[in-house]
C-alpha cells in the first residue's frame, strides 16, 4: 500500500479543540494526525500549502435520486414572484420535450399563497407541468398534468393528503402531502427510464464530491433507488459511503404497514451494492409553510393538521421495527408530531426492553419545551437542517404560526445543552446540497440563498467548529459509524476535504465562495478542482 504524507496544512480534526498540521494516510485510513516532525516515513508527500482540511461531510438526511433529478430541472427557489416563475417556465418550454418539471418554488412567491393550474396554463398549457414545492411536500401542476394523472372532482383525497379543489369540487392544481406522492411522484417514477435515473445518480455523486461530502443517508429509499445505486456501484461510479432508510407509507392497514417493515428488515440484513439499509423512514406530518405540520395549537388562520400517522397506526410499526433492530427515523416538523414520535419510541422500549438503540427525529422545526431533554434521555438523535432556517425563506414560516412560536424555531442549541446527539444535514433537494453553505447558515443564522438578508435568531447560531462537528463527526455517529469515520483521527477512515480558503480565519461569508479543491474517500482522491 502507498503511504502518503499530507503536510503544511491547517487540519481540523472534528474535535473542537484539536488541530494538526500534518496527517499520514496508509491505504484507507489515517495512521498519523499531528505534527510533521512526529510523522512516520511515507512514500509520497503532498504539500497542502497552508490550506484547511476538514473531515468529510456526511449529509445525514438527503434524497439521492430526487436530488439528482432536481439538478436537471427548472430551479425556482430564487424566483420571488409569479411573474418570474412564469418567465422561467416560458424559457424552459422551448427545450422541454413531452413534460416540464421544476422544483423549489416558495409559497410566499404566489399571490395569496394558493397556486393554481390556471397560473401555469397562462404560459404553458400544451404539455404537462409538474412543479415540486421547496419543501417537496406539495406539487403544483397545470391542467394538462391533472388530465395526465386522471385527477377529477371524483378523485378522493388519500390518507394524509389533500387535492386542492374549487367551490364545485374541481381540482385546482395543488397536490398536498400524500396526494403529491401517490399521484405526481408515482407517475414520475413510472415514466422515468433507468437511463434517466442513472444520469441522476451521476449528477448527485459529482455534486456531492465537489462539495466535500463523503457520505450520505437517503431518507426515503425504495427499490428504484436501490436498483439505480446498484447499477452505479457495478460501474464503479459510487465512491460515496451510502446508508439508507426504507420508506414506509401509512396505508391505513396494520398488516400492510407491517409488511413494509418486514421488507425493510430483509434489505437491512446485509449491504447491497454498496448501500446499507439501516432502518425505516416514517413521515408523521407535513410542513409549516403549507400548514400541514401537526401542531399543538392551531396556525394563525385557526386551522391545524392531523398527523399522517395516527397513534393507533404508528405504535405497532415502531414497535415492530424496533424489535427487528432497525433504526427508526421519523419526520416530525410540528410539536404535536415530535411528541407523538417520542411516545411511539417509549412504547417500543416498554414492549421490547432496554437495550442500546439510536432512533432519530428528523427536522424538529418547532418542538415543545422539554423535547430536547426527553430525546437525550431516550438516546434519540436530533437530525436537523441549518439551511431550512435560511432567513430568505423564514417569513412565510413565521407568518403561518403567527405568534411567539416563531421565536423558538430551529432551536439547535437546546439539543446541544440537553446532551442529545445533534446531526446536521441538508435534506437536499428541499434545500441546497452544498455543505459549506449549510455551515454558513449554522454559524450565522444569516442567509445563504440571499446574502445580505438580516440574520434571524442569531442567538441560535453555533461556533463554526461545533457546526462542522455536527455535520461530520456527529452525522457519522447518527448512523452508528462514529467509531471509524467522521473525524480525522488515527484508525479512522481517510475521508476528508481540502478547502481553498480558511473560513475559520476570515469572515464567515467566505463560506459561500470557498471551494473544495480536493475530496478524499478511503484514502483515494475522488474530486480535485
Amino acid at each position: 500500500m502507498t503511504r502518503t504524507l499530507y503536510r503544511n496544512g491547517r487540519i481540523f480534526t472534528g474535535d473542537e479543540s484539536r488541530w494538526a498540521d500534518s496527517l499520514v494516510v496508509d491505504g484507507e485510513e489515517f495512521i498519523h494526525v499531528g505534527t510533521e516532525d512526529s510523522a512516520p516515513p511515507a512514500d509520497t508527500a503532498i504539500d497542502l500549502g497552508g490550506r484547511v482540511v476538514l473531515p468529510g461531510f456526511t449529509d445525514a438526511h438527503t434524497h439521492l435520486l430526487m436530488m439528482g433529478e432536481a439538478l436537471g430541472q427548472v430551479g425556482l427557489t430564487d424566483a420571488d414572484s409569479l411573474d418570474e416563475i412564469q418567465r422561467r417556465l416560458i424559457a424552459a418550454r422551448r427545450t422541454a420535450s413531452g413534460v416540464l418539471r421544476g422544483r423549489g418554488w416558495l409559497f410566499d412567491a404566489i399571490p395569496g399563497g394558493e397556486p393554481t393550474a390556471a397560473m401555469i396554463d397562462e404560459v404553458v398549457a400544451d404539455i404537462p407541468v409538474y412543479l415540486d414545492a421547496n419543501d417537496y411536500h406539495s406539487c403544483w401542476v397545470n391542467t394538462a398534468a391533472l388530465a395526465e394523472l386522471g385527477i377529477t372532482r371524483d378523485t378522493p383525497d388519500p390518507i394524509g393528503g389533500r387535492i386542492a379543489r374549487g367551490a364545485l369540487g374541481e381540482p385546482t392544481g395543488m397536490l398536498y402531502e400524500t396526494a403529491a406522492q401517490l399521484h405526481a411522484w408515482a407517475h414520475r417514477d413510472a415514466t422515468t427510464s433507468d437511463a434517466q435515473r442513472d444520469a441522476a445518480v451521476e449528477r448527485v455523486v459529482s455534486a456531492y464530491l465537489a462539495a466535500g461530502v463523503t457520505g450520505a443517508v437517503d431518507m426515503a429509499f425504495d427499490e428504484l433507488g436501490l436498483d439505480a445505486l446498484g447499477r452505479a456501484a457495478e460501474r464503479d461510479r459510487l465512491p460515496l459511503r451510502i446508508a439508507a432508510h426504507w420508506f414506509v407509507a401509512n396505508t391505513g392497514d396494520d398488516a400492510a404497514n407491517l409488511a413494509q417493515v418486514r421488507q425493510a428488515s430483509a434489505h437491512a440484513s446485509g449491504t447491497t451494492a454498496g448501500v446499507r439499509v439501516l432502518g425505516i423512514k416514517l413521515v408523521l406530518d407535513g410542513t409549516i409553510d403549507a400548514c400541514t405540520a401537526a401542531m399543538g395549537t392551531p396556525y394563525a388562520d385557526g386551522t391545524n393538521a392531523e398527523p399522517i400517522w395516527p397513534a393507533e397506526r404508528l405504535l405497532p410499526v415502531v414497535a415492530a421495527a424496533d424489535a427487528a433492530g432497525l433504526q427508526i427515523a421519523m419526520h416530525a416538523i410540528g410539536d404535536a408530531a415530535s411528541a407523538l414520535a417520542l411516545d411511539a419510541i417509549e412504547h417500543a422500549v416498554s414492549l421490547n426492553g432496554e437495550r442500546e438503540r439510536r432512533h432519530r427525529i428528523e427536522h424538529l422545526e418547532f418542538a415543545a419545551a422539554g423535547t430536547a431533554e426527553r430525546m437525550a434521555r431516550l438516546g434519540v438523535t436530533a437530525s436537523m437542517q441549518p439551511v431550512h432556517a435560511d432567513p430568505a425563506i423564514f417569513a412565510n414560516w413565521a407568518a403561518q404560526v403567527g405568534d411567539e412560536r416563531a421565536d423558538r424555531a430551529f432551536a439547535w442549541s437546546e439539543y446541544e445543552e440537553a446532551g442529545a446527539l445533534l446531526a446536521f444535514s441538508t435534506d437536499a433537494p428541499t434545500a441546497p446540497h452544498e455543505a459549506l453553505a449549510n455551515m454558513y447558515v449554522a454559524a450565522t443564522r444569516a442567509s445563504a440563498l440571499a446574502p445580505g438578508t438580516p440574520a434571524v435568531h442569531p442567538e441560535q447560531a453555533l461556533p463554526l467548529e461545533r457546526a462542522i462537528a455536527h455535520a461530520t463527526r456527529d452525522a457519522a455517529a447518527s448512523i452508528g459509524d462514529g467509531s471509524w469515520r467522521g473525524r480525522i483521527a488515527v484508525g479512522h477512515a481517510a475521508d476528508f476535504a481540502v478547502l481553498d480558503v480558511d473560513p475559520f480565519a476570515a469572515d464567515p461569508a467566505t463560506l459561500l465562495t470557498t471551494r473544495v479543491v480536493r475530496t478524499v474517500i478511503a484514502g483515494r482522491t475522488v474530486h480535485e478542482a
